[in-house]
């Protein structure tokens, strides 16, 4: 199923508790040491520590991203398809594409999810529902967001890669088989090779090729042996939940050479 890509790094700058200048600064280190991907999340409040500390509103920062960077690709991890009308999403990430087009082709990546944080929906005015209806939701707005991809004019600048999270066998990866070009999950070495093969069932149905399909997955409290685990069951992205408050450069570095280690053990 799975084609044997280079092993990428995303850091993802979580945006909570620091000042917007602690992000930014932080955002321009990563990609002068290498890093390959910045992500953040679409959240409203803090997900950890003081829940009613400092946070910042996720696709404001990334429009901000996609002018301040030049090199790294960048996106949520992930966007909620709860708070936005989708064919709005899929305007925003088309122009934050263009935005981030400094040698013409765009660097964002379209990640989403259906949503989960009971407080971003109750206080800012959203219907909750259940698990089900949100998942309901996301499957009908992806296919009005790459509906409305086709409309667009000007049109994005390539095809945005579509990052989907979550790791749900009936409805969650049927729509990885159907849309997704990455999939995002929490899923241990061991689980991997069965959750993939529920994807290849679904792309039967869909009628979709997804051999070129990038697994994700976190390195946050793992160690290289993880990672390791990781990479033999068919990981090629791994991302990094990082406090931009209390930056550890040095954590990140050991993952970057990790990964020019497993990229030369390639070569």
């Amino acid at each position: 199923m799975l084609l044997d890509t280079p092993v990428r790094l995303g850091v993802q700058i979580e945006p909570q508790h620091a000042t917007y200048g602690q992000i930014r600064d932080a955002a321009a280190r990563l990609e002068d040491m290498g890093v390959d991907i910045l992500f953040n999340w679409d959240h409203f409040f803090p997900l950890h520590g003081d829940p009613d500390g400092a946070h910042f509103e996720g696709w404001s920062m990334l429009a901000a991203w996609a002018e301040q960077t030049e090199r790294v690709e960048f996106g949520a991890l992930v966007n909620c398809n709860s708070y936005r009308n989708p064919d709005l999403q899929a305007d925003m990430a088309r122009t934050i594409d263009h935005i981030s087009a400094k040698d013409g082709t765009g660097r964002f990546i379209f990640g989403t999810g259906s949503g989960w944080f009971e407080r971003d929906y109750d206080e800012y005015g959203y219907e909750f529902g259940t698990v089900g209806s949100r998942l309901d939701d996301l499957a009908e707005g992806l296919d009005r967001v790459v509906a409305r991809w086709d409309r667009l004019n000007p049109a994005p600048t390539r095809r945005i890669p579509v990052m989907i999270g979550g790791a749900g066998e009936q409805k969650t990866l049927r729509l990885v088989a159907r849309h997704a070009d990455i999939w995002h999950s929490f899923v241990p070495a061991a689980g991997l090779a069965h959750k993939l093969s529920v994807i290849d069932r679904w792309a039967e149905q869909e009628q979709r090729d997804v051999s070129g399909l990038i697994v994700s997955n976190e390195l946050k409290n793992r160690d290289a042996a993880d990672a390791d685990a990781l990479y033999d069951a068919g990981v090629r992205l791994y991302t990094l939940g990082w406090a931009p408050g209390t930056p550890d450069f040095d954590q990140v570095q050991r993952w970057l050479d990790w990964r020019d280690a497993r990229n030369g053990a390639r070569a």
